[in-house]
């Protein structure tokens, strides 16, 4: 039950973060109680919203409006959110390159939906029980050798009795088979001989090549080794807090698709980049509650498989007008960059675990 009332926490969060830098479409008739001037600057009045600071002109002294507020902060992008998702879906292109000509009014901005779907997606796998592992352990190396090392040699000694007590005339199938019980017995014994003569101590010299930086690598490795399960945390709340840092860093990757082509600049792959990704958060979240509901997840795999490349598809096509051969190679082209972000992103939430 607390994983749930979290989990609406959380989306909640999201909502009210979101709508905090999502602008009112501005489509609002003046209220009739409303006063002939702005109460913020004193400027008279020719609509809902005051054309010098841009506040709404009635302002509510209710607690029930304050509450019907914080509910349509959090739920609700004044209509927009319903313009925005079906175009997001089906027509992902339209929407971007609408965005970026000027229609920003009548759409969700990008970072205030990409907000959302995120702050949504963490809360909907705290809910489903999708969430880092707890629990981990420290591997204990030592105990693991000395549990091995007493069965390998209850082995060995076992193997050497019945070796003994096979008689002279004993056929040559069943001499051979505990000789080879003997000898695989004491191959295990000599590997672990070999094992224990490393150094396996805390202040062993083998570190993980995480950054390539030796000192820091150390310090990851040491805190790994001391609280595994802080570290998974820390991966965790990093990845939600600073997934927005994947936008700046794949737009040098789409700009290298476009390098040549100077009517497209660093806020269009923003635009593009940012409803891309909101795209595939929200697909993965119905993806998380198809698999509660009993869909199974080779059809949900298979459906990500298909789904994700041919919605960046049709985006390239219509954010970049481009012919169906530009989109397939450009498209082939960003997969293979998609991965190199990723691994940029991991290795940065590694490095801010390290403080």
């Amino acid at each position: 039950m607390s994983d749930v009332i979290e989990g609406l926490g959380t989306a909640t969060e999201g909502g009210l973060l979101s709508r905090a830098i999502e602008p009112d479409s501005g489509a609002k008739k003046p209220h009739p109680d409303q006063p002939e001037k702005c109460l913020n600057c004193g400027t008279p009045l020719t609509g809902a919203y005051c054309h010098a600071c841009g506040q709404q002109g009635h302002v509510h002294r209710t607690i029930g409006a304050f509450m019907h507020d914080l509910l349509h902060g959090a739920l609700h992008f004044e209509g927009k959110l319903w313009r925005t998702l079906p175009l997001l879906a089906f027509k992902p292109g339209s929407l971007t390159r609408r965005y970026i000509d000027g229609e920003r009014a009548r759409f969700v901005s990008p970072m205030a939906l990409f907000l959302f779907t995120v702050f949504l997606m963490f809360a909907v796998f705290q809910v489903v029980g999708l969430t880092a592992p707890s629990g981990l352990s420290n591997p204990d190396l030592e105990g693991t050798i000395v549990t091995v090392e007493s069965r390998a040699t209850a082995q060995r000694d076992a193997a050497q009795e019945a070796l003994d007590a096979l008689p002279a005339d004993a056929d040559a199938g069943t001499r051979q088979a505990a000789e080879r019980q003997l000898e695989d017995a004491q191959g295990v014994l000599d590997g672990l001989e070999q094992v224990q003569t490393l150094d396996l101590s805390e202040d062993t010299d083998m570190t993980l090549n995480f950054t390539g930086i030796g000192w820091l690598d150390e310090t990851l490795v040491k805190k790994w080794r001391e609280d595994p399960n802080l570290m998974v945390y820390k991966l965790q709340a990093n990845a939600y807090k600073f997934s927005w840092m994947l936008i700046p860093i794949s737009i040098p990757f789409v700009w290298l698709l476009f390098a040549w082509k100077r009517r497209f600049k660093g806020y269009d792959h923003a635009i593009f980049i940012t409803y891309s990704l909101s795209f595939v958060t929200l697909l993965f979240v119905t993806a998380s509650l198809l698999g509660q509901v009993g869909v199974g997840a080779p059809l949900i795999v298979t459906a990500l498989a298909l789904i994700v490349p041919l919605h960046m598809y049709k985006q390239l096509r219509g954010t970049y007008s481009l012919s169906r051969f530009s989109a397939i190679w450009r498209l082939l082209v960003l997969s293979m960059f998609i991965w190199i972000v990723v691994l940029l992103f991991v290795q940065m939430l590694l490095v801010l675990g390290a403080f």
